[in-house]
């Protein structure tokens, strides 16, 4: 780090960052036919797989009937499906839709294309640097004080586990 920093600026330069790159990654977007509350459902969905509208209303942060009501927006939209929970019948799961596939697929493609295009004007050591910063945001965004506010996977009834990532079926 440059010595002549102040470490007392790193909390409040690294969330003004990180707020003007997710903000430059959102004018990037390659569809605007969701709201970015609806598309960070259907991103979750993509990342997590398969969840019951409680488990994402979980770990989106928002409160069931806030879920429940981008939920039927989506379905409306034809953008993800309800269909019926395999051992609980009082629950639902939630899935990807072919047009929500398609619709994470332009969005990711928008914003890589430009980050992409940005990242080739680094230097090796600059891209090495960054990264490096991947893991450590990663390390902050998992970080123990959130354990309390969203349950680990199997309390949350995803189908499938983290990784799961939903593909196309002929």
């Amino acid at each position: 780090m440059n010595e002549n920093y102040d470490a007392d600026r790193l909390p409040g330069d690294l969330s003004l960052v990180v707020v003007r790159l997710a903000r430059r990654l959102r004018g990037r977007r390659g569809t605007k036919s969701v709201s970015l509350t609806q598309l960070s459902a259907l991103n979750t969905l993509h990342h997590e797989g398969p969840m019951t509208p409680g488990a994402l209303a979980m770990a989106e942060r928002v409160q069931p009937p806030s879920m429940t009501r981008v939920i039927a927006s989506l379905t409306e939209l034809g953008m993800v499906r309800r269909e019926p929970h395999p051992t609980d019948g009082r629950q639902a799961i939630v899935t990807l839709a072919e047009r929500g596939i398609d619709a994470i697929s332009a969005e990711l493609a928008a914003r890589e294309e430009w980050l992409s295009r940005r990242l080739a004007e680094l230097t090796p050591d600059e891209r090495e640097t960054l990264e490096k910063v991947v893991g450590i945001m990663d390390k902050i965004i998992r970080g123990d004080d959130d354990v309390d506010e969203i349950a680990p996977d199997s309390a949350m009834g995803t189908v499938g586990g983290r990784g799961y990532r939903l593909t196309r079926t002929a």
